[in-house]
């Protein structure tokens, strides 16, 4: 939209922990906010041989450049090989909702993680686990498919594993403003998918 090409640098600085983690982003001697690191690009190997990282999201993996891959986050991803194979990258030390640019504050880091097996489970898609909420992934375009399917996974996990009905969760969707649709990823690339997120309060998980 532009009509040419522009770079800018943004500069990071640290914070109370003496690291960008907690830092903040000074854009200009007006405008800064603060740094919110994520992991843009995390998975395991997938079940069948993809072309890349980039546009292969799968349930397992993808370039899904998704804000709640954070800090305090659980990622529940399904696992087809010996090892799993975890990678990850592309991290952003922040990034607007959609990545519409096809660029964030794209820079080098350390992530520390843990992992754990949990046996005899599949699930649809990449579920996230906050303290507060729960985030229901997918990826697809159009963008209302992506929608649907975030949505209906989100429903089918309040019900399988939190016991909620199904009439319940159906309509708290439709008329609580605590539940959200958000759009993490929407970069104009031909090949790749839309990346949403249904999240819901944890409170509404209580029968």
């Amino acid at each position: 939209e532009l009509g040419e090409a522009y770079i800018k640098v943004l500069k990071n600085i640290p914070g109370p922990s003496g690291t960008t983690r907690d830092g903040k982003v000074i854009y200009n001697e007006y405008i800064s906010w603060d740094l919110e690191p994520m992991i843009g690009t995390i998975g395991v190997a997938t079940e069948y041989e993809i072309h890349g990282t980039l546009n292969g999201q799968t349930p397992c993996c993808g370039n899904w450049d998704c804000k709640d891959i954070k800090e305090g986050s659980k990622l529940y991803l399904n696992c087809f090989h010996d090892g799993a194979l975890l990678f990850l990258g592309d991290v952003h030390a922040s990034q607007g909702d959609t990545e519409w640019t096809c660029s964030a504050n794209e820079v080098k880091a350390e992530v520390s993680l843990s992992c754990k097996v949990i046996k005899n489970k599949k699930i649809p898609y990449a579920r996230i686990e906050r303290e507060e909420s729960i985030i229901q992934l997918f990826a697809d375009k159009p963008l209302e498919d992506a929608v649907h399917r975030a949505i209906t996974n989100l429903m089918s996990w309040m019900v399988e594993e939190y016991g909620v009905r199904a009439k319940d969760a159906y309509i708290m969707m439709s008329c609580s403003p605590e539940f959200k649709v958000k759009v993490y990823q929407m970069v104009k690339s031909p090949n790749l998918p839309y990346v949403v997120g249904a999240e819901i309060p944890k409170k509404y998980l209580k029968n």
